[in-house]
């Protein structure tokens, strides 16, 4: 079963390489704008761009959430969707390189299929 919710909050429906504007905005329930916002002070506060690992990191962790690395499970390749298969239940923010995404409740929501993209590690709430 595919597990795919597709998810596009910007407000143009723009996929402009805000995956981690639109991964937070889902996790916490807030909108495109507000997520955005939110980032970008505390890319300010750091002196980095709001994408940056350690400042959408550091905004997580203001929201309760706390760092993991993946488990694999015994697998050889563990994807997005074998993430939402182990984990039916919670929030997460999964880290990929160069993409993020959120799961929910054993679903991920994304602007484009990432179902078969390898996680490095993740957020959880």
């Amino acid at each position: 079963m595919n597990r795919w919710k597709p998810y596009n909050p910007n407000p143009k429906g723009s996929i402009v390489g805000d995956c981690t504007v639109r991964a937070i905005s889902k996790a916490l329930d807030q909108d495109w704008e507000t997520t955005y916002a939110g980032l970008s002070l505390f890319g300010y506060s750091l002196s980095d761009m709001p994408s940056a690992n350690h400042v959408w990191g550091a905004y997580l962790r203001r929201h309760g959430f706390h760092r993991k690395l993946i488990e694999d499970y015994g697998q050889e390749l563990y994807t997005v969707q074998n993430f939402c298969e182990d984990h039916p239940e919670g929030t997460y923010i999964l880290a990929i390189d160069g993409h993020v995404v959120c799961v929910k409740n054993g679903f991920y929501y994304d602007s484009w299929d990432s179902g078969n993209e390898i996680p490095i590690y993740y957020w959880e709430r």
